[in-house]
């Protein structure tokens, strides 16, 4: 019977514990959460319970163990068992306080700057993102380290593995020579500012937000809802267009080939038109002018400023179609076509296709026209 009730009581009283314990833990924090709404330190705590009590309850297990005598059979694998649930739900519990404490950090600096400088939080939050992946990958590798040390045999070929260590790392090195480029490069890109989480980039022709970066890789969302994943080290070797670096401010070009004729006085006030009812303009500057000209049209460029590159499009896009609709209903002279019509002779020329004279007279009649008393043409 005492056999029977010791193991019960053992477990039993460990479940106990850890929820009691659990529970008051978790009531302090909620508590402390309701009171300092300045913080989400405290409500991010939270998230951490279940590790909590999992550490908790390996560790009164794992104390009691010896003294209660449970399966002596199997001993030496029910202790290294709670021994590797302890080590895992520690370092489990390690990262959600990491990340805790990092996302308190973040999310104050981003509410002093969100405002005045939303491209140094776009930074700051791409190199939270990558030191806690770095921080979970460490401390998962150290996690693994230590159940490994607590099978015998690991702490026995702990010499020849340290032996071998040296030509391990060598080819374990030309083995992963791309991916630890890559590791390298994710650590450039965050530390040196090259490209944020949230930029808008161009990457090889095509346009969209940085929506991840991890330390191996780099996820584009483009305009049209796709997913766009390359490696990191793409942004350290070879050109893109960063539209978010700096301010995000921007000009946009909007062109149209029309016909010589077109009133480019008259165009420039309706650009005018359209932008002051454009919510996308930003207002700061605008500009209408021939760039180009071609044997049947000319180039008509306008220059477009907005707060982004969000907004660009949309003013880009709306000066186009509405200039175009303008014309076409005002002007549709000044739309490019095909002319069939008969070509305008020179003005020396009649329509006879003989020689004129500036009054109108053909050359060969002026010959005769001098002294008709005489009868003799002049000359």
């Amino acid at each position: 019977m005492e056999n029977l009730l010791r193991p019960l009581i053992v477990v039993g009283g460990s479940v106990v514990l850890t929820l009691v314990i659990g529970w008051a833990t978790d009531f302090l924090l909620r508590k402390a959460d309701e009171r300092h709404h300045e913080t989400p330190l405290w409500g991010l705590l939270r998230r951490g319970r279940i590790p909590y009590m999992l550490v908790l309850f390996a560790a009164l297990l794992r104390g009691s163990y010896d003294e209660a005598d449970l399966l002596e059979s199997r001993a030496e694998g029910v202790g290294r068992t709670l021994t590797l649930i302890l080590i895992g739900s520690a370092a489990w519990l390690v990262i959600r306080i990491a990340a805790a404490i990092v996302e308190t950090s973040y999310s104050r600096y981003a509410n002093a700057r969100a405002h005045r400088d939303p491209a140094r939080v776009r930074r700051v939050r791409t190199q939270v993102t990558l030191i806690m992946r770095v921080v979970s990958a460490i401390v998962g590798v150290v996690a693994a380290a230590s159940m490994l040390l607590t099978f015998p045999a690991f702490r026995a070929a702990g010499a020849s593995l340290l032996a071998s260590a040296g030509i391990l790392g060598i080819v374990a090195g030309v083995a992963a020579q791309s991916t630890l480029s890559n590791m390298f490069a994710g650590f450039q890109i965050a530390f040196g500012d090259m490209v944020r989480i949230g930029d808008t980039v161009v990457v090889d022709g095509e346009w969209g937000t940085v929506e991840e970066i991890t330390l191996t890789f780099l996820t584009v969302h483009t305009w049209d809802e796709r997913r766009i994943t390359m490696p990191v080290s793409y942004f350290t070797s070879k050109p893109f267009e960063n539209w978010s670096r700096g301010t995000p401010q921007m000009t946009g070009i909007v062109f149209w080939h029309l016909d010589h004729s077109a009133p480019v006085e008259a165009m420039r006030d309706k650009l005018r038109d359209i932008l002051r009812e454009c919510p996308a303009w930003d207002g700061r500057a605008y500009n209408l002018s021939v760039t180009d000209t071609t044997p049947s049209t000319m180039q008509v460029r306008a220059l477009v400023t907005a707060k982004d590159a969000d907004d660009i499009w949309t003013v880009r896009v709306t000066v186009r179609e509405q200039m175009i609709g303008w014309l076409a209903d005002e002007h549709p002279y000044a739309l490019p076509r095909v002319n069939t019509a008969d070509a305008i002779l020179p003005p020396l020329y009649n329509a006879n296709g003989h020689r004129s004279s500036p009054d109108g007279v053909p050359a060969q009649q002026r010959r005769y026209h001098g002294n008709h008393d005489s009868g003799r043409p002049e000359r």
